[in-house]
């Protein structure tokens, strides 16, 4: 197996966008979550959630912008910073070993309600032409090898809340294997609309904190109750070893292990004793052929739900026993909220930059810790601490569970 490492790396989140806007906001504990503002949201519970600020004009064209639902759109412009971050030479490349796989969870859901609005009240012949292209998952990594001319491999992962992280594991393998010499992959996700979020709602799985939004995302806290909804994007480079030494490339970190599997228990909530979680992060770790007691860090799930952060808490015991009181714990969505099928890929940028630049982010508004919940989650201030090997987790509904493992260069 070939070595895959991580050149290039392009979030597009509510806290920032871009490595250094993202970075310095996770470092200052900064939250994304505001009130809703691209719709009105007053007859829902939830009326919370993490919009990306961002004008898309800046980066695509006008024209193009109106054929391109709002998580192509994210996706377009994360691969963008990605690709400028990681310094290729497109000219030079060899474009048939460049390939794609970028996932989205769900796909255009902002075209497919706006669509549906016109279908019920002027009739089907006054839909766009553009509107199944629009809203179909594999758009956001077609429209990048599009752009870019890239004709290696292309696909997508649509997996829920673990796509960005499968997405980068998948694009890892092909990598690995030899069938490319690039991989452009990660997850996008724009659900913030008032049908998804509706959805979400009436499932009673987001927080109500509707007073306090900044606070509403709290993993690991007595006081959680839900998740927040957020949207974004994030894509990385994973190249191979040579390659890129070749090249005199900037490498971030090593992507070592992959690891999947299924709870097979439940379509929303994870196995009670972590079961399924447990066994993704073992696989991860088996992949990279290290020790459990080699993690240094572990970039959590976390959404913030009751049962959820239980069920992971009960994974990491399980599987690392009484190293799991010694390993530090970031919850990513504390600050982001949760993007999810970009959920996975925006925290697998926060443990490389972790890992790169020696300093272990915060899991913000833990004010008051659950009892039951009692590792080292790095309460709402960074940590300066170098590590070796840093696991990022990703979970999902359908029980589905895939973690990644990253190593220090």
């Amino acid at each position: 197996m070939r070595r895959v490492v991580i050149t290039g790396m392009g979030p597009v989140s509510p806290i920032g966008v871009g490595n250094e806007a993202f970075h310095k906001a996770q470092l200052e504990g900064k939250s994304g979550v505001r009130r809703i503002t691209r719709f009105d949201p007053s007859k829902l519970r939830c009326q919370i959630a993490g919009e990306v600020d961002i004008n898309p004009e800046e980066y695509i064209d006008k024209r193009e912008l109106r054929r391109l639902d709002r998580f192509v759109q994210l996706a377009l412009i994360a691969g963008e910073l990605a690709l400028k971050d990681a310094g290729l030479d497109l000219e030079k490349e060899d474009k048939t070993r460049i390939g794609t796989l970028v996932g989205s969870g769900i796909g255009g859901m902002e075209t497919w309600e706006l669509q549906s609005r016109i279908f019920l009240e002027r009739g089907p012949d006054r839909l766009s032409p553009f509107f199944i292209p629009m809203i179909i998952a594999n758009m956001a990594s077609g429209q990048l090898a599009m752009r870019y001319g890239f004709m290696g491999p292309s696909s997508t992962s649509v997996t829920a809340c673990t796509t960005g992280a499968d997405a980068i594991g998948n694009a890892f393998r092909i990598v690995q294997l030899g069938e490319a010499e690039v991989m452009v992959a990660g997850g996008s996700e724009a659900v913030v609309t008032a049908m998804a979020m509706g959805g979400f709602d009436v499932m009673r799985a987001l927080s109500t904190r509707n007073d306090e939004p900044e606070k509403a995302s709290r993993p690991f806290s007595a006081s959680r109750d839900g998740f927040v909804l957020s949207e974004g994007a994030a894509i990385v480079v994973l190249e191979e070893y040579e390659h890129a030494k070749a090249r005199g490339a900037r490498i971030y970190a090593e992507l070592v292990g992959f690891g999947r599997s299924a709870d097979a228990y439940h379509v929303t909530e994870p196995h009670p004793e972590g079961l399924g979680a447990s066994l993704a992060m073992r696989a991860a770790i088996r992949d990279a052929g290290i020790r459990p007691e080699q993690v240094g860090h572990i970039n959590a799930h976390a959404t913030s739900t009751p049962v959820g952060d239980k069920a992971e808490v009960k994974a990491i015991k399980q599987l690392f026993g009484d190293h799991a009181y010694r390993i530090p714990i970031t919850a990513t969505k504390s600050m982001t909220g949760h993007l999810l099928g970009a959920a996975g890929a925006i925290e697998a940028i926060a443990s490389i930059q972790a890992l790169y630049h020696g300093v272990l982010p915060p899991t913000i508004n833990l004010t008051d810790p659950d009892p039951e919940l009692d590792l080292d989650f790095i309460p709402n201030t960074p940590r300066e601490q170098k590590v070796d090997y840093v696991l990022s987790n990703s979970f999902a509904f359908g029980g589905m569970n895939a973690s990644l493992l990253f190593k220090r260069v």
